[in-house]
């Protein structure tokens, strides 16, 4: 197969809103004796993405500096340690950066097939919510079948894969959003009870139902306090954004009488093998959920590379539900 020497890419030339990012072209990379070279199909824009635009989280050492988290594609290229895969292959995965242009290096083992019945553009919307939602959610066996899961920002990428993924699992889930539109998305994708926090207090309807035994929050700030009074005993915190503040003044003992956990985590900065036993895990227990129709990609729009500005404000806009896909 040839290959160009060079590819089209998103740079991103200043620190800044989305008028900051612009195509450019960039040498064509080489993929590591343990990555493989994808033509990359399709990637989404997430929230770091937004925050690595504006210069508040600068990418790991070693890694690329170009925006992008996951991508779908073909192998045209493998390296030398790499056995699993063969050029030819349409996969997705979870990368370090890199995402945005039209080839992109990866980790083998962060690689995962397409589930059947899922288009190869939309399984570029996979990688990055579901590991990160497995990872911080199931893998440390934090919720169980008959647990309820309370999900913040339910309509968004994260929480609709937390919702599929509470659901198929056996969990009750409440889900919350700010309008009658997002709360019925949330319903959509499987929540028990949406919560308009417009117009509801989630702690209310939380104690309602008797506590809740795992809260995923990007809110933080003043959510902070409300989750922990929304936790019955022994529950478990899981902070992936902060929102509307990082930091908090709060009292501790309200965690120690119930003895809470809590805790949060970035998955970047993971090390690689513990982005492998995540695949390892999505691959025998939700990538046969995808392929039943159990569980499903939620693509909501598509973006040309040119148009990444466009589609990174809609991304800021909150208004969007599900993912939003960039196709080079």
């Amino acid at each position: 197969m040839s290959l160009p020497s060079e590819m089209r890419v998103v740079e991103v030339t200043e620190p800044g809103g989305p008028e900051v990012m612009r195509i450019a072209r960039r040498p064509l990379p080489v993929p590591a004796p343990h990555e493989v070279l994808v033509r990359v199909a399709a990637t989404a824009v997430n929230g770091p993405d937004i925050v690595q635009r504006k210069g508040q989280y600068p990418p790991p050492k070693g890694a690329s500096d170009l925006l992008g988290l996951e991508i779908s594609g073909e192998v045209v290229a493998r390296g030398e340690a790499v056995s699993a895969w063969e050029v030819g292959d349409t996969i997705c995965a979870l990368t370090n950066g890199g995402g945005y242009a039209e080839f992109c290096t990866v980790h083998a083992g962060h690689c995962l097939p397409i589930p059947d019945g899922v288009a190869v553009d939309e399984a570029a919307s996979l990688p990055e919510t579901y590991f990160t939602v497995w990872s911080n959610i199931f893998l440390p066996g934090r919720l169980s079948a008959g647990q309820t899961l309370l999900v913040h920002g339910g309509a968004g990428g994260i929480g609709s894969t937390a919702i599929q993924l509470g659901k198929a699992f056996g969990a009750k889930v409440l889900a919350t959003e700010g309008s009658p539109e997002r709360c019925a998305f949330c319903v959509e994708m499987g929540a028990d009870r949406a919560i308009d926090y417009q117009h509801e207090d989630f702690v209310e309807v939380a104690r309602a139902e008797g506590g809740v035994d795992v809260v995923l929050d990007i809110i933080g700030g003043p959510y902070f306090e409300r989750n922990i009074k929304a936790c019955r005993h022994d529950a478990t915190i899981v902070q992936l954004a902060f929102n509307a503040g990082a930091r908090v003044d709060t009292s501790l003992m309200p965690i120690m009488l119930k003895r809470l956990t809590y805790t949060g985590s970035t998955l970047r900065s993971r090390p690689d093998a513990f982005k492998t036993r995540v695949a390892d895990e999505l691959r025998a227990q939700v990538w046969p959920l995808l392929a039943t129709g159990v569980l499903r990609p939620v693509v909501r729009s598509r973006y040309p590379l040119e148009q990444v500005q466009t589609a990174h404000a809609r991304m800021e806009a909150a208004s969007h539900t599900g993912k939003i896909l960039l196709v080079p």
